[in-house]
């Protein structure tokens, strides 16, 4: 008998207990650590409410493109791997990388900027640390934090009854 069930945030059948945790009376597990911390974030893009489905739910995806800029021109080798490490990210739909650069298009709902940026510094290569690119980095991270506060679906208030 089969009992896995449904990674709410990227739809992958996983084990009950694989990253597992309850959230308001309900069990959830997930496929990786990934999947695990967007719902941590923001669950409510993943699990709706008593009548409004969430964006994940409804099959919604938020594509977002990125230019980053590392601090130093990568040899074949690096980026080869560097896009390895990156492919393998739920929620990564292209990848470019080149000289000091990489190009990126990724599905919000299934990963960040932020989340983009520590796999590139797990695989020892390091963005751009100018000023003006880690404030850019920086707006880039509240503006997804924002958007996606937006989207998640709330429980309604109750009326109030005169």
């Amino acid at each position: 008998m089969d009992n896995s069930i449904k990674d709410p945030v990227c739809g992958m059948q996983v084990n009950p207990d694989s990253f597992a945790t309850d959230y308001l009376g309900m069990h959830y597990a997930f496929c990786s650590e990934q999947c695990w911390d967007r719902f941590k974030a923001n669950p409510h893009l993943y699990v709706g409410v008593p009548g409004e489905e969430a964006p994940r739910q409804k099959g919604m995806e938020v594509i977002k493109q990125r230019h980053f800029h590392l601090d130093q021109k990568l040899i074949d080798a690096e980026a080869a791997l560097l896009e390895e490490q990156l492919s393998a990210m739920m929620g990564i739909k292209h990848i470019e990388v080149a000289g000091d650069t990489i190009d990126i298009t990724y599905d919000l709902l299934l990963v960040t900027a932020e989340q983009i940026e520590t796999c590139v510094g797990q695989t020892g290569m390091r963005l751009g640390t100018g000023l003006g690119e880690r404030l850019q980095r920086g707006f880039i991270h509240d503006f997804e934090e924002i958007e996606i506060d937006s989207m998640e679906v709330r429980p309604r208030p109750l009326p109030i009854k005169p």
